[in-house]
C-alpha cells in the first residue's frame, strides 16, 4: 500500500469511525489496514487515532492531519476528473436537514445521472461548522460568513413567513399589525453567534422594523423552535418552506403577511484560497439553479 493508498484508508477510518468499515471499501485484510495506519503514525511521529474495543476516533493531531489528507485527496481527484471530461471524487455538504430534504434530496437523482462519477455526503445542524478543520467542501447557510478567509456564493433567497398555533392566538389574539405586537410573545431562537435571542423582523413601507417580544422558552434549533410553536409558546419568524405542511394541516397561522420579515440570503460557503475543485463548481451552479426558483 503507497503513501496515497494509506492518506485515502485513514480519512475512510476517520469518516466511518471503523477499520473494519474501511478495510471492507478498499478490499484490503483487516490486518494491511492496521499495518498501513501504523506506517503513517511512525512516519509522522505521533498518534493519529485512538482505539477502543468499540470505537476508532482521531487524535488532536489526528484531525487536523485528516484535514490535509483529505486536501491532497480532493487535489487528486480533482485533477483525474479535469483530465477524464467528467468530475469525480467526493463531496462533502453541510446544510440544514429539512431543507435539504424539501429541495435538494427530490431532484438529486438526476444531479448524480449527470456526474456518475461523484459520491456525496450530507452532514446536518444548526450549528456553524468549521468548513476547514472538519473537511466539508461547503456549507449551505444563510447570512453572511464573519470569517474574511471564506468565500460565499449566493445560493437565492428563502421568503420568510411570521405565524402562530391557533391555541395560541384564541389566547391572545391575532395581530393585525405591527402595533398590535403589545401583549404578544414569541419563541425565542437563539443566535449561533452571539447567543442572544434574535427579534422578530417585519418589512414595513421599504423599512425593516424590529421588535423584540418576551419569551419563555428560547433554543438554538430551528426544529425545536417550530415545535414549540406548534404548543402556543408564541409568535415565530422562519422560511415559509418550513411550515408548508402546518399550513395545510392548520397546525400554524399566518400572520401579519402584509408586513413579512425580508427574504432569507441563501449561501454556499467554502474555503478560500484556491479556486473551486470542478465536482464542487458543478454541484453549486446545479444548487443554484434549485433556489434561484424561489426567488
Amino acid at each position: 500500500m503507497d503513501r496515497l493508498d494509506r492518506l485515502e484508508l485513514f480519512a475512510r477510518i476517520v469518516e466511518g469511525g471503523s477499520f473494519a468499515r474501511a478495510a471492507r471499501e478498499l478490499r484490503v485484510a483487516r490486518s494491511s489496514a492496521t499495518n498501513a495506519i501504523k506506517d503513517l503514525e511512525r512516519e509522522t511521529g505521533v498518534r493519529l487515532l485512538a482505539r477502543t474495543t468499540r470505537h476508532v476516533t482521531p487524535t488532536p493531531e489526528g484531525t487536523e492531519f485528516y484535514r490535509r489528507a483529505r486536501m491532497i485527496l480532493a487535489e487528486v481527484e480533482d485533477a483525474v476528473g479535469h483530465f477524464s471530461g467528467s468530475p469525480s471524487g467526493h463531496l462533502r455538504i453541510e446544510a440544514p436537514g429539512l431543507l435539504t430534504r424539501t429541495f435538494i434530496v427530490p431532484r438529486l437523482p438526476e444531479f448524480l445521472d449527470r456526474f456518475p462519477g461523484l459520491t456525496i455526503s450530507f452532514t446536518q445542524s444548526d450549528r456553524l461548522v468549521d468548513i476547514v478543520r472538519e473537511g466539508v467542501d461547503c456549507a449551505i447557510r444563510a447570512g453572511q460568513p464573519q470569517d474574511s478567509s471564506l468565500h460565499m456564493r449566493r445560493l437565492g433567497a428563502l421568503p420568510e413567513v411570521t405565524c402562530a398555533s391557533p391555541a395560541y392566538l384564541s389566547r391572545y389574539g391575532t395581530p393585525k399589525g405591527i402595533d398590535d405586537l403589545e401583549g404578544h410573545r414569541m419563541v425565542g431562537f437563539l443566535s449561533s453567534r452571539t447567543g442572544e435571542v434574535m427579534p422578530l423582523e417585519f418589512t414595513d413601507g421599504g423599512r425593516i422594523t424590529t421588535k423584540a417580544l418576551p419569551t419563555i422558552v428560547s433554543t438554538d434549533n430551528s426544529d425545536t423552535a417550530a415545535a414549540l410553536a406548534r404548543q402556543g409558546m408564541g409568535l415565530i419568524q422562519a422560511p415559509r418552506y418550513r411550515f408548508a405542511a402546518d399550513f395545510a394541516n392548520g397546525t400554524l397561522v399566518e400572520v401579519l403577511a402584509a408586513t413579512p420579515p425580508e427574504p432569507l440570503p441563501l449561501n454556499a460557503i467554502h474555503a478560500g484560497g484556491r479556486v473551486l475543485s470542478q465536482r464542487l463548481e458543478v454541484f453549486l451552479d446545479w444548487v443554484k439553479g434549485i433556489f434561484a426558483s424561489l426567488e
